[in-house]
């Protein structure tokens, strides 16, 4: 009779299944391929930064955090804020260090989104932000943006707007896309929030990882914006170290102060000892310089190694992937042609399409290029024989 009722349940969110980083790993596993799908790094966390989260450990601080987070992270965060962008942020009232980003853009949602309030989001999407809005009520209005630019029209996001409308969700620098916002870009999203009275989640988690000399647009840079805005970030792209699932969320502190409502009825606080050897890593800010270049060395090497190839790779401008579409090799579709490399060449990328609601196929697949060089090296071999 409990496994009849079970299974009459009536499921909150009914089409979500495994994701596609989930589903692609454990191809690649089962196939011992080269994995470039999920976006994680495969070379070590730096030591020093493990032996401070050891130290901390010995020197007892094991147990709760403050709920809103470690006040010397919070320091760091708002001295990084200073420096980059010259902008004042309160450490105290205005910044909530989060289990990872993806409780943060959780813990938003949980805070804005009323049953029947409107969403927009940019497609191709990262995953975790339609579900969310859909377990609150709330209803996802997608504009799909096309390769190789994923190019805003900011006439159809306004005309998109309704008296529904609540939360605009942006990724910038965006993933799966690879594009970095202007500065255009973000006065224009300005313009309609403060037009509309809408609120701003700005996923920025890679805000760290912008090449070529570009500048990241942070939506704290823009008064206005900043007014309306949850903006998010990632300790686990930062240093490298995406299992330790840390981040952190800015936000006005009215806005702050309704977030943390749930935020300590969802996780209450987060992992002690590593927030205290984050705050001493962090305190030497040539760190936060040294990591564009770094990375942007792994992506010119993936693009000067496929220079050869058949595959057409799109510039990336942020975050650690790259897109390469495969028009001049197939014409199958996305999640064929991945399986097909997974399962007789050895390598795994993730397809594009999966990131729209309604599959849009441009032959394109994502590569993590977050990787140690002789990893790159042999999946840029196998790349250039198919």
């Amino acid at each position: 009779m409990a496994a009849q009722h079970i299974n009459e349940w009536n499921s909150k969110l009914p089409q979500q299944g495994v994701n596609i980083f989930s589903k692609m790993s454990a191809l690649a596993q089962k196939h011992q391929a080269i994995n470039l799908a999920q976006g994680f790094p495969d070379f070590p966390v730096d030591p020093k930064l493990v032996d401070l989260v050891t130290s901390a450990m010995h020197h007892q601080a094991n147990q709760y955090a403050p709920m809103p987070g470690l006040s010397l992270l919070r320091e760091r965060i708002a001295e990084k804020y200073r420096s980059f962008y010259q902008i004042n942020i309160d450490p105290e009232k205005e910044i909530t260090i989060t289990n990872g980003a993806t409780q943060a853009i959780f813990t938003t949602i949980a805070t804005l989104i009323h049953p029947g309030d409107e969403v927009i989001i940019f497609e191709p999407a990262y995953d975790c932000y339609r579900p969310t809005v859909e377990l609150f009520g709330g209803k996802v209005v997608e504009i799909a943006l096309a390769a190789p630019h994923f190019a805003v029209d900011w006439q159809e996001v306004a005309d998109c707007v309704t008296d529904r409308t609540r939360l605009i969700i942006i990724n910038n620098p965006g993933n799966p896309s690879c594009t970095v916002w202007t500065k255009e870009d973000l006065l224009q999203l300005q313009q309609i929030v403060v037009q509309h009275e809408l609120f701003v989640l700005s996923d920025e988690v890679y805000e760290h990882l912008i090449y070529d000399e570009k500048q990241h647009q942070s939506a704290v840079l823009f008064e206005d914006l900043r007014a309306h805005s949850f903006v998010i970030a990632s300790f686990g792209k930062l240093l490298h170290c995406t299992g330790w699932k840390l981040g952190y969320t800015i936000a006005p502190v009215a806005l702050t102060a309704e977030f943390r409502k749930v935020h300590q009825q969802n996780v209450f606080s987060v992992n002690t000892p590593m927030q205290h050897a984050i705050a001493a890593y962090l305190d030497d800010p040539n760190y936060y310089h040294e990591l564009s270049l770094f990375m942007q060395k792994k992506r010119d090497l993936v693009i000067a190694g496929l220079a050869s190839s058949r595959f057409e790779m799109t510039p990336s401008s942020g975050t650690y992937f790259l897109l390469l579409n495969y028009k001049a090799i197939s014409d199958q579709p996305e999640m064929t042609f991945a399986l097909e490399l997974i399962e007789k060449q050895g390598v795994a990328l993730i397809p594009l399409a999966p990131f729209y609601q309604n599959a849009k196929e441009q032959q394109t697949l994502r590569l993590c290029f977050a990787k140690k060089e002789e990893t790159l090296l042999r999946a840029i071999q196998i790349l250039n024989a198919v």
